[in-house]
């Protein structure tokens, strides 16, 4: 029996054609998306097709719209081996993030993918990326899915998506994983790294945790940022957690206002999380004087997380965990190899 895909398009690049009446993009309807790649035929695959409707912009994004990605997989999750969701590229490390966390107990693939130029163009790199995306999504070995957790196709290269962060708006290479390998390489051939790809236990079965709390708020420091900016965002009515966008191994001022409104913010029961600026690399929080204050006020590292699974992460932790002994302990877990643990640091 044929292999099975569900294919999901939200929205994006990918999913638009050329309107040979009014000119322009329109999107493509995806009942005919055989006809405009035929060498989908090829693969003697059984896809299937849903859409949003209407399509959404990936900058339009929300956690309602994650929520309905989850739950689509979970009532399709025993009729096909594979989920292939198509999606903007500017908010889809934030996606991949939030539906690892997600989608508990998953072992078969769900891999996002998309495009920079529509695929009703003549260079698109959304054919390739498609194609191949429903291959890995279809691939088996010993009657498993060979791919179980949630990944990124892109380029060439498929990544572990709470790994993956979009650096360029030009290249068709436009996502990296600066502090995990690729998951794979498609060239001539489709070589895996096998150590590095997730295994699920046999007897795990799907679980769709979809609560994410939405109080949360990214501070970004910046030499000369003003006391009155950093007080208001800490000061956010309801605000539940921060991620502190730091400098280096996890450094920021030493001001005695910023320690202050930071302090002033965890008393209020604001959970505080800091993340590194740098594209790789980890938070190593005591490593000197300028972030040595951030471990007294319970201020929890984030490793090598990437921006934005640490922020998917902490609205995922925040909506689940009892209390902040729990939220800290949690975030500094890796519960779907979102994060890297440094013997060094442990």
């Amino acid at each position: 029996m044929a292999r099975s895909v569900l294919l999901l398009y939200t929205g994006g690049t990918i999913g638009m054609v050329a309107d040979t009446e009014g000119g322009g993009l329109k999107p493509l309807d995806f009942n005919h998306l055989q006809g405009q790649v035929p060498e989908l035929n090829r693969l003697e695959l059984d896809i299937a097709y849903e859409a949003f409707e209407p399509p959404v912009d990936s900058s339009d994004m929300s956690t309602e719209h994650w929520r309905h990605i989850a739950r689509r997989i979970e009532a399709n999750y025993d009729d096909f081996d594979g989920f292939v969701v198509l999606h903007g590229t500017d908010t889809m490390a934030y996606t991949a993030s939030a539906l690892s966390f997600m989608l508990r107990g998953l072992s078969k693939p769900v891999i996002l993918t998309g495009s920079q130029l529509p695929i009703g163009v003549l260079r698109t790199d959304g054919r390739e990326n498609l194609i191949t995306a429903i291959q890995l999504a279809a691939l088996e070995k010993r009657g498993a899915a060979f791919v179980q957790e949630v990944a990124v196709y892109f380029g060439s290269s498929l990544f572990r998506g709470n790994r993956t962060h979009k650096y360029s708006a030009e290249d068709f290479n436009a996502f990296h994983s600066p502090n995990l390998s690729p998951l794979a390489e498609a060239g001539i051939h489709l070589q895996f790294r096998n150590d590095l790809l997730i295994r699920t236990d046999a007897k795990a079965r799907l679980a769709v945790h979809d609560r994410m709390e939405e109080a949360v708020a990214v501070l970004t420091l910046f030499p000369g940022i003003g006391e009155r900016v950093v007080r208001q965002i800490c000061r956010t009515p309801g605000l539940r957690g921060l991620v502190l966008h730091t400098f280096g191994s996890g450094n920021g001022p030493t001001a005695e206002w910023f320690i202050d409104a930071l302090r002033e913010a965890r008393e209020a029961g604001v959970e505080i999380v800091n993340v590194t600026q740098c594209s790789s690399g980890f938070v190593e929080q005591g490593r000197y004087a300028t972030s040595s204050a951030f471990t007294d006020l319970g201020i929890v590292p984030a490793g090598d997380m990437t921006l934005e699974a640490a922020v998917t992460k902490l609205m995922h932790v925040l909506a689940y965990a009892a209390d902040p002994q729990e939220v800290a302990r949690t975030m500094m877990l890796s519960l779907c190899g979102e994060l890297t643990t440094y013997s060094s640091l442990v």
